[in-house]
């Protein structure tokens, strides 16, 4: 494309400039993650969507994404990684665009899909371009820092500004806000991004590929089943089934071939294996705490939208400063410290709204976002370590895998952590209490579904305490889910400590 320079022969000024037209890309991806969130009412209004229909159109984007991720970066690898990430904003943008002509739910669920193989195109792309521009480990290891903090910033960021956007315009300015981003991202790519690919790329295997984008989908569609309908939900296991035979066969294929698509020989190096799981144990904790703490704001204490975005920024500036500090902290304490101490910190921010959550307040909820932000903060260097312990020529495979620990990190905090604070909020709520007092079993299962159904059951019955039980059985159920989310942390932190060496060192990398 237009650039004449190579990752070789940039200068360190044209590396930070490349840096930030990712960061840019990222934050777009990350961002628009989140956005729609705030957009869902008012989309269901004007489309008339059914419960179904809305939850496709907030899977399909995460589901597309986690089954092609995989795939994307093998493509990257051997097609180039700047034209696949330009072809993939060039798509977000257009796509995005489309939506002034959407008048009906299931239109809403293609353009999504859509954007979610878009977003496979540039999210692991932006990891590998940081691999192969960054060939210093140091200043690689503050790149990755910066690709970090943006990450965190903008999945917090989404909310906030899909918060702001529909105080003045309609739900499809959520989706408008993407395109002067992919068109910025497209100009400044063209001239700022060196290309690079595999210079001996593996033969491409279609039957991996086949088996890797259906498993991917399963194995994220049966956690979300899992998380919405429970345990007894007969199609979530056939789906999870399906997920492991077909993972199984994907797994068998790439060990037993000397050039596979994605290989999961990486997982031999045990700082690898480490860098993975507290890449997947950070996203696990950050997308549980932006769930179950919005919904508190919102609900118990009545903030609007923007207001809940707003009382979240602790968590941002939280993981912002660690993120750009965690590379110097690592030189000086090693990144085994970084990584798993950050860990336990976010643990014992789980742990603080247990031990100080008695009454629930927001003062003590500001102590577990600045301490869950900071400590997800250290996923810079578990990002560091993940990429300096592979080659260049690597860089895809490192980054497929790392994005997909993210997106599982993602789908897993919110079923496992979301479904404990529904069995607590239940608990808590007790509502066969009420029984003799005109809640009828379909009212009982409303109730139970959620504390926006109790309020609702509370205003249509007019049954006295309803409402400051479900409130209170909702604060109780989050402090009780704080004990379960700490120890997983804490446990989690042990387990990337023995993992990764006391003698890794960031600033020794892989061969190129």
């Amino acid at each position: 494309m237009a650039q004449t320079f190579t990752e070789k022969t940039m200068t360190n000024k044209q590396r930070w400039t490349a840096l930030i037209v990712l960061s840019v890309s990222l934050f777009v991806i990350m961002m628009d993650m989140t956005i729609l969130i705030m957009a869902l009412p008012e989309l269901v209004k004007d489309l008339g969507a059914t419960s179904t229909q809305q939850l496709w159109i907030v899977d399909i984007y995460s589901l597309i994404l986690a089954g092609l991720i995989i795939t994307m970066s093998a493509v990257a690898d051997r097609w180039g990684r700047k034209r696949t990430l330009l072809t993939g904003f060039a798509i977000f943008g257009i796509i995005s665009l489309l939506v002034v002509f959407a008048e009906s739910a299931n239109y809403v669920i293609l353009l999504r899909a859509i954007l979610g193989a878009a977003g496979a195109m540039i999210m692991p792309t932006t990891l590998s371009m940081i691999r192969t521009i960054f060939v210093d480990a140091k200043q690689r290891a503050t790149a990755l820092a910066v690709w970090s903090a943006v990450s965190a910033v903008g999945a917090i960021i989404g909310p906030i500004v899909g918060g702001a956007l529909l105080e003045y315009f309609p739900w499809q300015s959520t989706f408008l806000v993407n395109v002067p981003f992919a068109a910025l991202s497209i100009a400044a790519g063209i001239f700022l991004l060196p290309e690079s690919r595999d210079k001996n790329p593996a033969r491409w295997d279609n039957v991996a590929a086949i088996l890797s984008v259906p498993g991917m989908v399963a194995l994220v569609w049966s956690i979300k089943s899992f998380a919405k309908h429970g345990l007894g939900d007969v199609q979530a296991w056939l789906i999870l089934a399906a997920a492991i035979i077909l993972l199984a066969a994907f797994i068998m294929r790439c060990l037993k071939s000397e050039q596979p698509l994605l290989d999961l020989r990486l997982f031999k190096n045990r700082s690898f294996t480490g860098g993975t799981i507290a890449a997947l144990i950070s996203m696990f904790a950050m997308a549980a705490l932006i769930l179950l703490i919005t919904q508190w704001l919102q609900v118990v204490q009545k903030l609007s939208p923007l207001q809940a975005g707003i009382y979240m920024l602790p968590m941002a500036f939280g993981s912002l400063i660690i993120s750009l500090m965690a590379p110097s902290i690592a030189h000086r304490l090693g990144a085994r410290i970084v990584v798993a101490g950050g860990l336990a910190v976010a643990g014992l921010g789980f742990l603080s709204m247990y031990m100080l959550g008695d009454p629930l307040t927001y003062s003590r909820i500001v102590l577990a976002l600045v301490m869950i932000g900071a400590g997800t903060g250290s996923l810079a260097i578990a990002s560091a370590i993940i990429m300096s312990s592979t080659s260049s020529d690597k860089a895809g495979n490192a980054a497929a895998i790392e994005e997909s620990m993210y997106d599982l990190g993602n789908v897993l905090g919110i079923s496992i952590l979301g479904s404990i604070s529904a069995l607590f909020y239940r608990h808590y709520l007790n509502i066969g209490s009420f029984s003799g007092e005109g809640v009828t079993d379909a009212l009982a299962e409303f109730a139970n579904e959620s504390v926006v159904g109790a309020l609702e059951v509370s205003a249509q019955t007019g049954i006295a305490g309803l409402a400051e039980r479900a409130t209170a059985a909702f604060s109780n159920s989050l402090v009780s889910t704080g004990l379960i989310g700490g120890v997983i942390l804490v446990a989690v932190s042990i387990v990337v400590f023995l993992l990764i060496p006391k003698s890794f060192d960031l600033s020794k990398q892989a061969h190129h």
